[in-house]
């Protein structure tokens, strides 16, 4: 009697074991897809909801490879949408402006709104003049820590990206107290800590790139 009241008793436990061990997880309550971030900077990505990342045409994860900065800063500018026109005339993916369009070759802007690939040459363009007008400003500050943001590389092409590169000068040259924001409220700084940690090191420099169609 006693045997049979063992037996029984350990089937109970390992049944209680095995039901606890193929519980699944709450995917809900984990947020390592989550960007931590501020100053009018709120974006997800990849986002945990599938069929978000399938809307967007998205890779899942990407680590801190090139293609994962610019379809960060792709969703952060227009949810990477290609044909965007924001209220300001903004422009497509990466919201480019008409002037600066114009500073790498491109005067087309309808075509430009119709052709994901000229936008995504457009970006490489932009990076790779930004790059070499921050020369300076990158061989001194990256690596260091401006107004408690750890500064890379990538951080400065995004913020030159969302402010020009006049401006990012300017915000090195206060050593990161001045509070310098696009006409949404979104600052500098924030760029800087959000799409901070990139390789964008095989981008080369050229003050005077342009697209070639």
């Amino acid at each position: 009697m006693i045997k049979k009241w063992y037996f029984y008793f350990s089937l109970t436990v390992i049944i209680v074991f095995l039901s606890y061990s193929f519980k699944p997880l709450k995917l809900d309550t984990n947020e390592w897809f989550f960007t931590k971030n501020d100053d009018g900077i709120h974006y997800l990505f990849p986002s945990v909801e599938k069929e978000e990342n399938n809307s967007l045409n998205i890779i899942p994860f990407t680590g801190n490879f090139f293609i994962a900065f610019k379809e960060a800063i792709g969703f952060r500018e227009s949810e990477n949408k290609y044909k965007k026109v924001n209220s300001l005339g903004y422009l497509g993916k990466y919201q480019f402006g008409n002037e600066t369009l114009r500073s790498i070759g491109i005067h087309d802007t309808q075509k430009f709104l119709k052709s994901p690939k000229l936008q995504e040459k457009a970006f490489v363009a932009l990076l790779s003049k930004n790059k070499s007008i921050l020369k300076d400003v990158i061989e001194k500050y990256d690596g260091k820590v401006v107004n408690g943001i750890l500064v890379t590389e990538s951080g400065i092409l995004a913020a030159a990206h969302l402010g020009g590169a006049g401006s990012v000068k300017k915000y090195f040259r206060s050593n990161g107290r001045r509070y310098i924001k696009d006409a949404y409220g979104t600052s500098i700084r924030s760029y800087l800590k959000a799409f901070g940690g990139y390789d964008t090191s095989f981008i080369e420099p050229n003050v005077n790139a342009v697209v070639t169609l």
